[in-house]
């Protein structure tokens, strides 16, 4: 059997499929990230398993020689160096399809939320306040949404809003990028020009960082509902603040953060943070919009297949 060791937490049902197709895997989830270089060279490992522990980098990959491949259990690769992983001849493999459907569902479900004020509304009749014309909603069959991205988060989201009766649109920056009915494929500044809901659905990475900033906002031609499930990097939060203190953003679903270490904040983060938590028109979420009981078996059962799908040898 090959080795693969899995250095975050897993659905209990991941060995017993490893051990399916010839895969010992060594479950080590306390290991630190300082522990896990000497872990790496303790034994004869093909695999790495990770979540988001920490980075994957090349120097990491020096004390494992013998590595063929890195699984990230998850959609996002941020926190993988995928040029030292080629540079080493280790292929990626990551699991979007895994959560995919979780993504979807939970866009859908907060950005109802937000239009008919429906957290806000629970907390006042909670405090035995009854105030019916001020939680007026918008419907969301109304309205043109847009979606950046329409990888596999996006024709999740897609699929979802087809029985809303609303136009959506998607663009997405890779030109090999098909519609599949759901959506109409159009140029970023068709959407801009059209779009009353915005939704994130791309990954991050040092070109797109702040990609959502001021001169991206402005240039949207309606006062837009925003949807961040995505990565928080790719928004410049200030500038979302004060698009949202204007009025140019009339609310906003932030299920991530530019920064989610909330003990670690910079004052400028903190300053974004304070309002964000205050403002009645923003739903804030700890970067749940994939992680779902079953979400969290699922992503075990397509890293499974991809590996094995790699043909290695024992």
């Amino acid at each position: 059997m090959s080795l693969c060791l899995i250095i975050d937490d897993m659905h209990p049902s991941l060995l017993p499929m490893l051990t399916s197709i010839g895969i010992e895997g060594d479950y080590q989830p306390k290991l630190t990230p300082a522990d896990v270089p000497a872990a790496l060279a303790a034994r004869p490992y093909q695999g790495l398993m990770v979540r988001s522990k920490m980075r994957i980098t090349a120097s990491l990959l020096a004390h494992g020689p013998q590595l063929r491949y890195v699984a990230r259990a998850g959609a996002g690769v941020d926190n993988i160096d995928e040029a030292a992983l080629a540079a080493a001849s280790v292929v990626l493999v990551n699991a979007p399809e895994g959560n995919r459907d979780a993504v979807g569902e939970f866009a859908l479900g907060q950005l109802l939320a937000l239009l008919r004020h429906t957290v806000r509304a629970d907390a006042e009749v909670r405090r035995a306040e009854w105030h019916r014309e001020a939680n007026r909603g918008e419907e969301l069959g109304t309205k043109t949404v847009g979606i950046i991205g329409y990888g596999h988060m996006g024709r999740a989201f897609a699929r979802r809003l087809s029985g809303f009766g609303c136009t959506v649109l998607a663009y997405d920056n890779d030109p090999s990028v098909t519609t599949d009915g759901h959506a109409e494929l159009v140029p970023l500044a068709e959407l801009q020009a059209r779009a009353e809901v915005l939704s994130l659905h791309f990954p991050y990475s040092a070109a797109n960082h702040q990609f959502v900033n001021e001169e991206f906002l402005a240039g949207f031609a309606y006062r837009l509902y925003f949807v961040n499930t995505a990565r928080g990097e790719v928004v410049d939060q200030a500038a979302l603040v004060a698009r949202l203190q204007s009025g140019a953003v009339r609310g906003a679903v932030l299920d991530v953060l530019d920064n989610e270490k909330l003990s670690s904040l910079t004052p400028a983060q903190q300053a974004t943070f304070d309002y964000l938590r205050a403002a009645p028109n923003v739903l804030l979420s700890p970067h749940i919009g994939g992680w779902t009981h079953q979400s969290y078996q699922r992503i075990n059962e397509v890293l499974v297949a991809k590996i094995e799908a790699l043909g290695l040898d024992a």
